[in-house]
């Protein structure tokens, strides 16, 4: 995490919000982080983050016990909140909800011809509609969530930590950012500054990046080269609306689809699965390239009409809310709540 101010105010730069509506509307419940913390690092987990729910936060050990009847709480992530849902293996105090253990720990979805030990084996997964997974890319990853998918960060996760996962027939996603350069990250030094725009709004440290530029490019290309040296299955590449946003260069709707569909084709030819993160309203020409997606709170923002292509497809939609209480369901996809730093606490929703 990083430090950022809006109207003078000191926040915690967190990984899971990308909209600055999210961030504005957000602010009085931000907390800022420690100084010199290691932004997006490993260790960001041991920070404070953002009070979503107490049982979200909580460090309590597994026997974690329901309040209500609010979406499953997993194992080690203390006590659940309201709104029904099912409680997953591990968990040991289902509140007043019940409902059913939360199976599907056996990677969800299909494989292509080829081997299914992570990309670059010819062979690309595909996650079908419903498929459980677990959203961590701050603090120790927490191998125990009982879920079919892991998204993870590419750069900080360890190789053991992958390893581990797969040995436990999960399905790893490795995200990295490949609309924005981070300051923070190894490769940072690689962006010159004539493909680096404008700040992202409430981040400090993170510009828009040129996504036509092919040195932008052959360095997505290299992150998508670790992905398959660490063995991940897909890759979850955010940040890629820059064209909606103000990027500080003349990038378009086609020069956005255009890079959109350059990491699909490449990610493809790695043998490696590729989400779509954002840019909803390029769905209708995307959903045929990528094989799932991720969505941030689009029941908060009355958006998740606009992902039945992938639903309709039979393609996983990875949902995720940033609150206390399950938002209505929606048929196809696989909803969550985090806290907004992305450790390993969520509770799983119906």
């Amino acid at each position: 995490m990083c430090h950022g101010s809006v109207a003078g105010t000191s926040i915690a730069v967190l990984p899971g919000l990308r909209k600055l509506s999210h961030l504005v509307l957000l602010v009085p419940a931000l907390i800022a982080c420690t100084p010199g913390a290691d932004p997006g690092g490993a260790g960001a987990g041991a920070e404070i983050g953002v009070a979503v729910d107490a049982g979200i936060q909580s460090d309590a050990p597994p026997t974690g016990s329901g309040s209500g009847g609010g979406g499953s709480v997993d194992a080690g992530s203390g006590s659940g909140g309201s709104g029904g849902g099912s409680v997953d293996a591990g968990s040991s105090g289902g509140g007043g909800g019940g409902g059913s253990v939360d199976a599907g720990t056996s990677g969800g979805g299909s494989v292509d011809a080829g081997s299914s030990g992570g990309g670059g084996a010819g062979a690309i997964w595909h996650p079908t509609s419903g498929t459980t997974w677990q959203w961590q890319l701050t603090g120790t990853i927490d191998t125990t969530i009982n879920a079919a998918v892991y998204d993870i960060d590419l750069v900080d996760a360890p190789q053991s930590v992958i390893d581990k996962l797969h040995a436990d027939h999960r399905k790893v996603i490795c995200y990295f950012s490949a609309g924005t350069y981070e300051s923070w990250r190894p490769d940072a030094s690689q962006f010159p500054a004539a493909v680096r725009g404008n700040g992202v709004d409430g981040w400090p440290g993170e510009n828009w990046l040129d996504t036509r530029s092919a040195v932008v490019r052959a360095i997505m290309q290299t992150r998508l080269d670790l992905a398959v040296a660490k063995h991940c299955d897909g890759v979850e590449p955010d940040n890629i609306d820059g064209y909606q946003n103000n990027p500080g260069f003349p990038l378009s709707s086609a020069t956005q689809l255009d890079f959109n569909m350059f990491l699909a084709t490449q990610a493809h030819q790695r043998g490696l699965s590729i989400g779509l993160k954002n840019d909803l309203d390029q769905i209708a020409a995307l959903v045929a390239s990528f094989d799932w997606a991720v969505d941030e709170e689009c029941a908060q923002y009355g958006e998740c009409g606009l992902l039945h292509p992938f639903v309709a497809a039979d393609k996983a939609v990875f949902h995720c809310e940033y609150t206390t209480s399950c938002p209505p369901p929606v048929a196809g996809l696989s909803t969550i709540l985090k806290s907004l730093d992305l450790d390993a606490p969520r509770i799983v929703c119906p």
